[in-house]
């Protein structure tokens, strides 16, 4: 069974809480933050801009991180949306920040641009960074087929929930198969949900 944050910081959990054992638990989770972020590819923000590590670290610090595999050429993924939205909202509004990274099968930059400016989501550069995260994943679109092959177990629109770790897959939410129903998989809670 895997331990619930990392081994490192077990000692902390029963100590006394003092500021040294708040202060060394903070240090422990953002070693594993960092481990995190480290495995992501580079990220773009809204604008098209390349996030720094710095600002990368700063955005994600705090939050649930999820991929989001989806195309704006796609019915699923533009009906799925608005209820994405209003999730992330509510999350928030429940003191529980969300960040979803989109990553696209999108035709264009242009394209990826207009979308994630309008949700307001950092993204994976177009070509061949989101289709190494495709890959990785096995999720893509199915006209992607042709290029990423058959083997996916998922099309889009899908999420998958990352953790704090080691950025590593924490749940799935195949959007595709099960819509707004798959949001109720998110695990929300736990230390390992939060980066």
């Amino acid at each position: 069974m895997t331990p619930l944050f990392p081994l490192a910081c077990i000692a902390f959990v029963n100590a006394a809480r003092t500021s040294l054992s708040y202060r060394s638990m903070s240090q422990c989770l953002a070693a594993a933050s960092r481990d995190a972020i480290a495995s992501l590819p580079s990220l773009n923000q809204p604008n098209g801009s390349v996030m720094t590590p710095d600002a990368l670290s700063d955005k994600l610090t705090g939050k649930r991180v999820a991929l989001y595999f989806a195309a704006g050429w796609c019915p699923m993924c533009t009906s799925f949306e608005p209820s994405l939205l209003q999730f992330r909202e509510a999350a928030t509004s429940s003191g529980k920040n969300v960040e979803i990274i989109y990553v696209p099968s999108d035709r264009s930059e242009a394209d990826v641009a207009r979308r994630t400016e309008a949700m307001g989501m950092l993204s994976v550069p177009i070509g061949e960074e989101a289709n190494a995260m495709k890959r990785r994943y096995k999720i893509w679109a199915g006209s992607e087929c042709g290029t990423l092959g058959t083997g996916r177990r998922s099309g889009v629109p899908a999420l998958v929930v990352l953790d704090s770790k080691k950025g590593d897959e924490m749940a799935f939410l195949p959007a595709e198969s099960k819509g707004v129903k798959a949001l109720d998989s998110w695990p929300l809670d736990g230390i390992d949900a939060l980066w």
